[in-house]
């Protein structure tokens, strides 16, 4: 009996784990077809892939990485705080780091100018993947400072956990369209 209270207590108490976790790996899913396409394209397609590699800027995403990287730190610290003035401190500063990621990636576009409209599968394939990588960072951003608001520790949590998603699949992102 003790057992089974114990247990019901454990599910009654998940705080939203579970869905936070169906979502992470719903994006994890996503990207991973999006980053196979994009290898496979460039094995069928090597020259037009060298050639759209080449037009890039590759100084913004260096920059951009260590951003996203700075903004998950403080992401994690919110989590770790006990006093909500720091929690929200924290997780302004997290979404600070993804508007400026934002601002940077759309600096880069506009570098890249024309050349990413042409209708080869690199430019299509690099504009699909990380524009959908920089909306979610620009969604996640507004859930960040969102949940500022309503700080509890389950809610810093669940958005935290999320934009770590969103770092590690920039950090699989980042080699495989700027480095190979």
């Amino acid at each position: 009996m003790t057992s089974m209270i114990s247990s019901r207590e454990t599910r009654d108490t998940d705080n939203g784990d579970l869905l936070v976790w169906i979502l992470a790996w719903s994006e994890l899913v996503a990207f991973g077809a999006l980053l196979t396409a994009f290898v496979v394209a460039s094995a069928l397609h090597p020259e037009t892939f060298a050639a759209g590699k080449a037009r890039l800027h590759h100084a913004l995403p260096v920059v951009n990485t260590i951003v996203l990287l700075a903004s998950g730190w403080f992401a994690a610290k919110a989590g770790e705080q006990n006093a909500i003035s720091r929690r929200r401190l924290m997780l302004l500063v997290a979404a600070l780091g993804g508007v400026v990621f934002a601002g940077l990636k759309c600096l880069e576009y506009a570098f890249e100018g024309a050349s990413l409209l042409s209708g080869d599968p690199f430019s299509q394939l690099y504009l699909l993947i990380t524009g959908f990588h920089l909306t979610h960072v620009a969604f996640g951003s507004m859930i960040l400072v969102l949940v500022t608001v309503f700080p509890t520790r389950e809610n810093v949590h669940l958005i935290t956990t999320l934009w770590h998603v969103i770092d590690i699949v920039w950090l699989v992102m980042f080699p495989l369209i700027y480095l190979l």
